[in-house]
């Protein structure tokens, strides 16, 4: 079939093959041309099939020559109807590890439930015996309670008083006011459930108890902060809430792997375009200003570039693990470099659905977008007949 990207708001519901398997090559390329991180060998990534999860575990393979094992929960093809861009990623990243001559396993499935954490479980008993590397990147809405049944949805809600603020549409670039109502407690309470660190917590725990961490094992959760101009909606909200529940969860995993000198850790990472960060209302806006800026000062980061830099300087650099006053660490440091914000905040007064065109990068968002689905990518004949069914070479 000819594959074109079909949208739904900030969704495409479709996803290219070939495209999605050029954005792993490319990423594949780019890791291994930064050399060789001397980091750990067995990793597991539960949230592996795109955005920084993808990028940590091609990090893994490619950047520490690590098995690697994947979870996911992703949606196949079928005739006529494209697989999730996950779907795609890990197929493309499983064959180009293999040929490599690394072992990559995946399970898909959800992450949250008893069954996929056992699934996992006797996976590593049989083929790797025990992990290193525990890396958390889960990004889902929802949640199904393992132990209670009940279905938890997050939301995306200021806290204490309705927030109004500047947001883009970015398939249009129309600049309009949008206002969000606040959060009750019961919204508050289930974005905890779904984003904080329970689940992180019961993975850890669950793969302690059958002994599948290794001596100094390690393992990272994805974070971030972000600046002033969003903190009412993302930090200071709902999703704050939860993020503050996942960097506490850190110091509660470290306690528990005392005994094996294991160590968790909360990273803090750059804004950039994701599927989740493209629903967040202000959130598009300020990464199309914020790319402008990085690109014109040779900062810009995207998934791959940051996942790099973070295993190369700050969890495998040979010295002591950075951290911040809070036990963070901190790969987000050039997006909050004071210059960078104080530009930023200029630019957002300035930003019109005029004006972004010259202040803003919404081009360079468009099109990172476009990437996250296997579009737009330079070597890639999208008029051409393409096959949908792809599998994933270790899931049957």
């Amino acid at each position: 079939m000819i594959i074109e990207p079909r949208m739904r708001g900030f969704i495409c519901l479709t996803a290219h093959p070939k495209g999605c398997e050029q954005n792993i090559k490319n990423q594949i390329e780019y890791v291994k041309s930064k050399g060789k991180i001397e980091g750990a060998k067995r990793v597991l990534v539960i949230g592996a099939s795109t955005g920084f999860g993808m990028a940590s575990r091609i990090s893994s393979a490619f950047g520490c020559d690590a098995a690697t094992i994947g979870v996911f929960f992703e949606k196949p093809a079928t005739a006529g109807k494209t697989a999730s861009p996950g779907w795609y990623n890990s197929a493309a990243f499983e064959q180009e590890a293999h040929k490599a001559g690394l072992y990559a396993k995946s399970i898909n499935g959800d992450a949250f439930s008893k069954e996929v954490k056992q699934q996992t479980i006797d996976l590593i008993k049989s083929d790797l015996g025990q992990i290193d590397l525990v890396i958390y990147s889960l990004a889902s809405p929802v949640r199904m309670h393992p132990e209670t049944g009940v279905l938890h949805r997050s939301t995306l809600k200021p806290i204490g008083a309705t927030f109004t603020n500047k947001t883009v549409d970015f398939h249009t670039g129309n600049v309009t006011q949008v206002s969000i109502e606040p959060a009750n407690q019961d919204d508050i309470d289930n974005t905890v459930v779904v984003m904080g660190g329970e689940d992180w917590s019961m993975w850890i725990n669950d793969l302690k108890n059958e002994g599948l961490l290794a001596e100094g094992a390690t393992t990272i959760a994805y974070s971030y902060i972000g600046p002033s101009v969003t903190e009412a909606v993302y930090r200071k909200g709902t999703i704050g809430r939860a993020k503050d529940h996942l960097e506490a969860t850190a110091f509660t995993i470290t306690d528990d792997l005392k005994d094996i000198a294991g160590k968790a850790y909360v990273s803090v990472n750059k804004a950039l375009v994701t599927q989740a960060s493209s629903a967040i209302p202000v959130i598009p806006l300020y990464i199309s200003l914020l790319y402008k800026i990085m690109k014109a000062e040779g900062i810009h980061e995207g998934c791959i570039e940051q996942i790099q830099r973070l295993y190369s300087q700050r969890l495998y650099s040979g010295n002591a693990i950075p951290t911040d006053e809070n036990g963070r660490i901190r790969i987000d440091d050039w997006e909050m470099r004071d210059d960078v914000q104080q530009q930023v905040a200029t630019l957002w007064e300035q930003a019109t659905t005029e004006s972004l065109v010259e202040i803003g990068d919404l081009a360079g968002y468009k099109q990172d977008f476009l990437n996250l689905f296997g579009f737009g990518f330079e070597g890639v004949d999208y008029d051409a007949d393409t096959n949908e069914l792809v599998s994933v070479p270790s899931i049957n």
